[in-house]
């Protein structure tokens, strides 16, 4: 359907549309869809072609960072996000670069103190960073306003976020205060942002020239719109007729469903119109066969939730919350209960007052939900951040909470407090905290970049910064040891150590450079391995082991549990400790010989980015502790024993 379509329908019904200007576009390949297509793992040295390339194609500006860019990269890449950001800025230097911020919370999924959200914003401008999008998953505005002031202080430029959702608590007066509050706080630019993909067309142009009513020519209004429902570029075309200054794309090879409507589309189809973005569309087709370079080399991280999904509609959920859901389910053996997970979000979500389903409040619904159907019972198992958030630490939710919730968490007769600013309940030491661990770890003064990260991601920082300082993460550990080269002539009891997989019809060469030397069975063994010609380091724990025998056969040896791990029991006993679902040790709460009651938090598991408060299932004493802050540990491991 074509823009002069659109108008016409406008026109017909009586309804205004915005006088014509040129249309803004800024283009969120680097950060937003690759984030949405490829789970974020495209590699720092892939996104910079295509970074140095978009430097000259006219963008407003290009979003390359934050969201899940920070964690991503510590957590499976192994690069440091600051790096990242300094070496795309070094090939973007006529780009303003922009990055996703989540107000009090920054990139991670917890609110943080105003020290710490001051310090990360003047770091971001220090490295290159110009636009903020600034937002809070509840829409609890008093959450951004410190990250607000601190990137006016610094120079950088403020766009300041709106968060869509469905529900009977949003209306469009509802929309139209919070405006209200984020006109108060003075921002360069109202961004509306539907970050799942269920925002209809009319809506649009209500909430837009509502929205521009609103603010004049004081501040200028964009338009955020993912694509899950396959409206997206409707909804663009009557933000614009509804006075839209700007809205956000992707190149094609990585747009629509999960992401956003494609660059190319849309300023095709405003050229020559008096819209008309100024783009040129050769260019953006040579950023387009790159980022489809860029898609096939990382084509497994596909998933098949990344494409229009009208179902959306009814469940709300992202694309990416799905895939989350989808994988915790897996490594619990549950995915026959995905359907029920699904169809629990939504009772989840009216019990927490319909946050917007967006990082942190997409998580927290999310795992709560996976938590009540494998549990089977309703809020048996609460998370510490479902808790924090019923306790008032995240904010203030948009409608009203459970009372049946609230006082399973809060006590009888209890009602939540949400008076207090999120920031105000934060820790003020944390900073502290973090800057001795990782004083402690490097053996020198941190500079405040390492600082941020033990604050935003302790464990990752931790296992990161670690491995960095070894040097284990670009070259081969001096103690690793080599396995011997064969050629393949057919001796029989050998594996190979060189070899090339064709994988989804991609081929790589694989060779295993080296293993660490490390014998204790209750550690994982690492082995570094090139694949065409980059080196990665992974870990490998094994469960059983065979012999290779003769003919391609396999001679079964003494192995290990195939289900739990050397020096973790199975949880077979009454008093056994065992996390709900797989994940990291984030605390150990007790120690050997302390007296606990039954229901009593003793641990903390790290799963889904999500803190679960681990129960003790009996009165009595701690005997053993099998696991420590940091493992990986599953259902099928006891990470305590309590007698």
């Amino acid at each position: 359907m074509s823009l002069k379509l659109f108008r016409e329908m406008l026109e017909e019904r009586g309804l205004e549309v915005a006088p014509p200007r040129p249309i803004k576009i800024t283009d969120l390949t680097p950060r937003d869809g690759q984030q949405c297509k490829l789970a974020t793992r495209v590699r720092t040295d892939d996104l910079l072609p295509l970074c140095e390339k978009m430097d000259k194609a006219g963008f407003y500006a290009v979003e390359v960072w934050g969201g899940a860019t920070f964690d991503v990269c510590l957590r499976y890449l192994k690069e440091d996000p600051w790096e990242r950001l300094k070496t795309i800025k070094s090939v973007m230097p006529n780009t303003k670069l922009q990055m996703l911020f989540r107000g009090q919370n920054i990139v991670g999924y917890k609110p943080k103190s105003d020290q710490v959200v001051k310090k990360f914003v003047e770091k971001c401008i220090e490295h290159g960073i110009t636009v903020f999008r600034v937002f809070d998953s509840l829409n609890d505005n008093r959450n951004i306003e410190v990250a607000v002031k601190a990137i006016k202080e610094f120079g950088g430029e403020v766009h300041a976020e709106i968060s869509y959702t469905r529900s009977p608590v949003h209306t469009l007066d509802k929309w139209m205060s919070y405006a209200d509050e984020l006109i108060d706080l003075e921002p360069d630019w109202i961004c509306f942002k539907d970050a799942t993909g269920i925002l209809m067309p009319e809506e649009t142009y209500n909430i837009i020239r509502g929205l521009k009513y609103k603010v004049g020519n004081r501040i200028k209004i964009v338009l955020h719109n993912h694509d899950m429902s396959g409206t997206a570029i409707m909804n663009h075309m009557m933000a614009i007729l509804a006075g839209v200054d700007m809205v956000d794309t992707v190149l094609s090879p990585l747009a629509f469903g999960s992401s956003h409507p494609a660059t190319e589309s849309l300023v095709a189809a405003l050229q020559d119109t008096p819209y008309d973005t100024g783009l040129d569309l050769e260019i953006l087709d040579e950023l387009a066969e790159i980022t489809r370079e860029i898609k096939r080399k990382y084509r497994k991280y596909e998933t098949e939730y990344a494409g229009v999904n009208a179902k959306v509609l009814i469940h709300k959920i992202p694309g990416g919350m799905i895939s989350n859901m989808v994988a915790q389910l897996m490594e619990a053996n549950a995915l026959d209960k995905m359907e029920e997970a699904l169809a629990e979000v939504p009772n989840v979500e009216k019990d927490l007052g319909y946050p917007p389903l967006l990082t942190p409040s997409s998580q927290i619904v999310g795992v709560q939900a996976v938590l009540n159907v494998i549990s089977g019972e309703r809020y048996k198992i609460i998370t510490k951040e479902t808790r924090d958030y019923v306790e008032g630490k995240y904010g203030r939710p948009p409608g009203p909470i459970s009372k049946e919730l609230a006082e399973k968490i809060l006590g009888s007769g209890k009602e939540p407090d949400f008076s207090i600013r999120a920031g105000d309940l934060a820790d003020n030491q944390e900073w502290d905290k973090a800057y001795n661990e990782a004083k402690s770890i490097l053996n020198r003064e941190p500079t405040d970049e390492e600082i941020l990260l033990f604050v935003l991601f302790p464990l990752q920082a931790k296992d990161y910064i670690i491995a960095r300082e070894k040097g284990e993460l670009t070259v081969l550990p001096a103690d690793a040891v080599e396995p011997k080269e064969m050629k393949p002539d057919g001796l029989e009891n050998v594996a190979p150590v060189e070899f090339e997989i064709t994988y989804h019809g991609d081929k790589f060469k694989v060779k295993i450079e080296g293993v660490s030397p490390e014998q204790d069975p209750s550690k994982p063994r690492k082995f570094y391995v090139n694949v065409n010609g980059k080196l990665e380091e992974v870990q490998l724990q094994p469960l059983a082991v065979t012999l290779v025998g003769r003919s391609g056969t396999f001679a079964p040896a003494a192995s290990a549990s195939a289900t739990a791990s050397p020096g973790k029991p199975r949880p077979e006993k009454p008093g056994d400790v065992a996390p709900p679902m797989p994940g990291k040790v984030s605390k150990i709460l007790v120690n050997v010989g302390d007296q606990v009651k039954k229901g009593q938090v003793v641990a903390m598991v790290e799963a889904m980015k999500m803190e679960n408060e681990i129960h003790s299932p009996i009165d009595g004493t701690v005997k053993d502790i099998f696991a420590q802050v940091g493992d990986n540990i599953t259902p099928d491991e006891a990470i305590l024993r309590i007698e």
